[in-house]
Order: C-alpha cells, then sequence, then structure tokens
C-alpha cells in the first residue's frame, strides 16, 4: 500500500497494490502494521461500519467528543463519494480547514481520519457503499454534528443543492463556531 499524509497533518490517503488479470484482481486493505508504521503510531480499529446511499446524499459532518472521539478508515466498496475531513484542533496550524478527496470502488484508495476532526461525505455516483473502521465505540450522547453548510469551514460537496439528501439530524446540526473543539 502507499501511504500519503495530507497537508492537513494526521490525515493520510492509502491506495493500495491491486494484482489482476482477465479474472479480477487482489488487493489488501487493511494491514496493522503497515499501517502502524505509515502513520508513526498504533491505532486499534474495534468496529466496522457500512453505510448505503443513493446519489445526492450528503453525511455529516459528524464526531464524537471527549473520550468518545473516534479515528476513522474510510473506503467505497460500490461507487463514489467525495469524503471530507474538517480539521477540530485548536492548536493545529490547519484548524478550521477542511480537506477532500474522492473515494472510489474502483481505485480502491481510502482515507485515515484521525481524532480532533469532524466528517462527512457526498454520494456522487448514482449509490455508494460506504464501510470505515474505527477505534472507539459509538457514544450518541457525545456526537456532534456541524452544519454540512457552515460558511466558516465552505465545504465545496460538488452536488447542487436542490439535489442535496439530507437526514433531519443533519440539516440541524450546529454552527462551527459553536461546536465544541480539541485542544
Amino acid at each position: 500500500m502507499k501511504f500519503t499524509e495530507h497537508d492537513i497533518k494526521g490525515v493520510w490517503l492509502i491506495e493500495p497494490v491491486r494484482y489482476g488479470d482477465a479474472r479480477g484482481y487482489f488487493c489488501e486493505t487493511f494491514r496493522q502494521d503497515d499501517f502502524d508504521k505509515a502513520v508513526g503510531r498504533h491505532v486499534e480499529f474495534i468496529q466496522d461500519n457500512e453505510s448505503f446511499s443513493t446519489y445526492g446524499v450528503v453525511r455529516g459532518l459528524h464526531y464524537q467528543q471527549g473520550p468518545y472521539s473516534q479515528a476513522k478508515l474510510v473506503r467505497v466498496s460500490l461507487g463514489e463519494v467525495l469524503d471530507v475531513a474538517v480539521d477540530l484542533r485548536r492548536s493545529s496550524p490547519t484548524f478550521g480547514r477542511y480537506m477532500a478527496v474522492v473515494l472510489s470502488a474502483d481505485r480502491g484508495n481510502q482515507l485515515f481520519v484521525p481524532r480532533g476532526f469532524a466528517h462527512g461525505f457526498a454520494v456522487l455516483s448514482e449509490t455508494a457503499q460506504f464501510q470505515y473502521k474505527v477505534d472507539n465505540l459509538y457514544h450518541p450522547e457525545a456526537e456532534v454534528s456541524i452544519r454540512y453548510d457552515d460558511p466558516a469551514i465552505g465545504v465545496d460537496w460538488q452536488i447542487a443543492p436542490e439535489q442535496r439528501l439530507l437526514s433531519p439530524k443533519d440539516l440541524k446540526g450546529i454552527s462551527f463556531a459553536t461546536a465544541p473543539l480539541f485542544d
């Protein structure tokens, strides 16, 4: 696998090496020792999650606060999404900035989003199956949703506003200015 750290420190783009022939391909999608060596620390993933969505769905910007925060390793096994991570670490030189990358099943690329970030994605293909590993269990009382269209962040979701499909929870997200942050 090829690991490339984003200019927002701690966020890593991971590209698998695929071995293919006329039958298809094989690749490793996760290997703990390579991951630990590349990112420079051990992250113990304890749960795998999956969602299925249609074109225009925007999920996020979500995170868990305090001791319930989560690091995520995300990938797409069907379709294509725009994946977004927002730096919520006050001490970071990139505090308040977001990064976005297209993740697709065709490329098999992945994104590691460490603790201290809000995360979301928008479905760019007809449908998408999104999978992610987390290093902490979900605690609903610790969940925070920042409004997906907060102008202080300014995410370009690459989906026309009238085509965006959002949950009631995401429509009620709080502003970046009032969001609990990380040190």
